[in-house]
């Protein structure tokens, strides 16, 4: 039996930044194993944890928030874009069809054709 010598404690930002940069397409798996002399079972179990969250450090907690930030401001522009077309939808009522019981909408193609099934002979 061959000797492991000794253990190595990597610091959580070293496990942050490679699980970033596998995750992010940098380097790939077999690259950090060669240059880090780390086994692929640990970098599949520090991707394991960066995927669930259980990578915690103030980077982390930096990007995450990052993240939410940026989606939040999405999701706001997306709710100030909706709202002003509701407004404008009530401002600008539908405009009356020539068949009074035909129902109008603002965008509008061609009216679809009868289906028959094709030609009959």
């Amino acid at each position: 039996m061959t000797s492991r010598g000794p253990y190595r404690r990597h610091s959580t930002p070293f496990k942050l930044q490679l699980c970033q940069d596998i995750r992010s397409g940098i380097i790939g798996r077999r690259d950090a194993q060669r240059s880090h002399s780390i086994s692929a079972n640990l970098i599949q179990l520090w991707l394991t944890q960066f995927d669930r969250g259980e990578l915690t450090g103030e980077e982390a907690e930096a990007s995450v928030i990052a993240d939410y930030e940026t989606r939040i401001a999405a999701l706001e522009r997306k709710v100030g874009q909706l709202t002003m077309e509701l407004d404008l939808a009530k401002k600008n009522p539908r405009m009356p069809t020539a068949n009074a019981s035909e129902t109008s909408f603002v965008i509008s193609g061609p009216a679809p054709a009868p289906s028959g099934g094709g030609a009959k002979p």
